[in-house]
C-alpha cells in the first residue's frame, strides 16, 4: 500500500527529527502566548505592560530577520535552529523560576521576549534553508503542507489549551516551566538530524580566503538578498503583493472584528474564540489539501489568486450581524491564505538559488513583520472614520485587484510556463538511502 503524497516525508527519519523539533517548538509558542498574558495579570500587570513586552518581541524579530537571513545561508543552518532552542529554553526557564519563587517583574518578561523575538528572527530563516537539504524536492510541498496544517492546530489550539489547564491546575509559572521544557525536547530533536552541507557556493573571492570582515560580509550579505529579490520579477510581484495584503487585512481581522462581534453581533469572547477557531481550522484544512496534490502547473497564478480571492469573505464581517456567517468567512479566509503560504514556501525552496535562500525567506518574514504592525494601528482610526462595512469591503476587494495587476505586471503566468514545478522525476526515498548516505541527500537536493 503506497504512503499517501502528504505523509511521504516522514519516512524520511532525518524529517521526522526535524518536524518533531518543529512540533514542540510550536506547541511551546502557544502555551507561551497565553501564559504570558496571565503572568502579567499575576503580578498587577494590565494592557499597558502587554503592550510593552509585545512590542519588546516584535522589535527583537525586526532587528535581527534579515540578518538571520545571511546568517543561515552562512552557516549550519542545524546549528543555528540548536543555539535559537537552548536560548530560548533557558530565558523562559529562569522567567519560570522567577515566576516561581514570587520574585518576577514585568521588564524581566519583557527582556525575555525580546531575546524570543530575536531567535524567532533567525529561526524561521534557518529553518526554511534547511529543509531543502533533508528533503528531494518532490516532498517539499508536502513538508510545507504539514507546517501549515500543524500551526494553527497546536499554536492556536493545543499550546492555548495546556497552558490553560496549567494555570488552573497551578499558575503561570508552571506554564512557562513547560514553555521551557519544549524548547529543551526541540534542541535535543535537532541534535538527531544529520549535519548537512551548505548548498550552493560562496562567492569566488570568499573562497580564495578574502580578508572582508565577518560584519561586512553580512552587510553586503543582506544587500546582495535586496538585489535578487529586485531582478526577479515573480519575486517582487509577489513579495509587493503580500506586503499591501498584509496592510490591507491584518488590522481589520486582528484589531475590528472583536468589535464587530461586541457592537454588531452582540457576542463576547466565547463567540471570539470561535471565529478565531474557525480561521485556524481553516488553514489547516487548506494545507492539508494542498499538501495532498501536485504542485500546481500554474503555482504562481493559484497562489495569488487563492490569496487574492481568498480575502472576498472578509467583507462579509462589514454585511452581516450572524456569528455563524462570520466563522464560516474565517474559515475560508484561513484555508485559501494558508493553501497559498504552502505553495509560497515550496516555491521559494526550489526556484531560489540555494546559496540565497536564507536571505530570501528573511526578506519574506520581514515583509509580514514590517507591515502588520502599521496595519494594526491605522485600523482603528480607519473603521471610526469611514465606518466598518466601508473597511471590510476594502479589505475583502482591493487585494482581489491588486493581485490580478501583480500577476500581469511580473508576467507570472509566462515564467511559471517557462519554469515548471509540476514535473519533478521520482527520487529515492530517504528512508531507503543508507546511514551514510547524507552527502548523497545533499546532492540530490542541491
Amino acid at each position: 500500500m503506497s504512503t499517501p503524497r502528504a505523509l511521504k516525508p516522514l519516512r524520511n527519519p532525518a524529517y521526522r527529527w526535524l518536524a518533531a523539533a518543529l512540533v514542540s517548538s510550536m506547541v511551546g509558542a502557544g502555551i507561551w502566548m497565553v501564559a504570558l498574558v496571565w503572568q502579567i495579570v499575576a503580578i498587577g500587570g494590565g494592557a499597558a505592560e502587554l503592550s510593552v513586552v509585545a512590542g519588546a518581541s516584535a522589535i527583537g524579530m525586526l532587528l535581527t530577520t534579515l540578518l538571520g537571513g545571511a546568517l543561515a545561508d552562512r552557516m549550519s543552518q542545524k546549528r543555528i535552529l540548536f543555539v535559537v532552542e537552548v536560548v530560548r529554553a533557558a530565558s523562559v526557564g529562569i522567567v519560570a523560576m522567577l515566576s516561581l519563587s514570587g520574585g518576577l517583574a514585568a521588564w524581566q518578561l519583557a527582556v525575555v521576549a525580546f531575546i524570543g523575538g530575536v531567535m524567532a528572527g533567525l529561526y524561521y530563516p534557518a529553518y526554511s534553508a534547511l529543509l531543502p537539504s533533508v528533503l528531494p524536492e518532490d516532498q517539499l510541498l508536502a513538508a510545507n503542507g504539514f507546517e501549515g496544517m500543524a500551526r494553527p492546530v497546536l499554536m492556536q489550539a493545543g499550546g492555548p489549551a495546556l497552558a490553560s489547564a496549567l494555570i488552573a491546575v497551578s499558575s503561570p509559572g508552571a506554564a512557562l516551566a513547560v514553555t521551557a521544557l519544549t524548547g529543551v525536547v526541540a534542541a535535543v530533536c535537532i541534535l538527531k538530524v544529520p549535519e548537512v552541507p551548505l548548498r550552493g557556493e560562496r562567492p569566488v573571492a570568499e573562497q580564495a580566503g578574502g580578508t572582508r570582515h565577518p560584519a561586512v560580509a553580512l552587510l553586503v550579505d543582506v544587500r546582495e538578498g535586496f538585489v535578487y529579490m529586485l531582478r526577479t520579477p515573480w519575486l517582487l510581484g509577489t513579495l509587493t503583493f503580500a506586503s499591501l495584503l498584509i496592510f490591507l487585512i491584518m488590522g481589520p481581522f486582528e484589531v475590528l472584528v472583536p468589535f464587530v462581534i461586541k457592537d454588531v453581533a452582540g457576542g463576547g469572547p466565547e463567540q471570539h474564540a470561535l471565529l478565531l477557531a474557525a480561521f485556524g481550522i481553516g488553514g489547516a484544512v487548506g494545507s492539508a489539501v494542498i499538501a495532498s496534490l501536485r504542485m500546481p502547473r500554474r503555482y504562481l497564478t493559484v497562489m495569488n489568486l487563492l490569496w487574492a480571492f481568498g480575502c472576498l469573505p472578509l467583507a462579509v464581517f462589514g454585511l452581516t450581524d450572524q456569528i455563524w456567517v462570520m466563522a464560516i468567512a474565517a474559515f475560508l479566509v484561513g484555508a485559501a491564505f494558508n493553501g497559498g503560504v504552502v505553495i509560497w514556501g515550496t516555491l521559494l525552496q526550489r526556484r531560489v538559488p540555494a546559496a540565497m535562500l536564507g536571505r530570501v525567506s528573511s526578506l519574506d518574514f520581514f515583509v509580514s513583520l514590517a507591515f502588520m504592525p502599521i496595519s494594526m494601528a491605522i485600523a482603528g482610526p480607519a473603521g471610526e472614520s469611514l465606518g466598518l462595512p466601508v473597511v471590510f469591503l476594502i479589505a475583502g476587494l482591493a487585494p482581489l485587484v491588486i493581485g490580478v495587476v501583480a500577476i500581469i505586471a511580473a508576467r507570472m503566468t509566462r515564467d511559471e510556463i517557462a519554469n515548471p514545478l509540476d514535473a519533478v522525476e521520482a527520487e529515492p526515498d530517504a528512508a531507503e538511502l543508507t546511514p551514510s548516505s547524507t552527502g548523497e541527500l545533499a546532492a540530490i537536493t542541491a
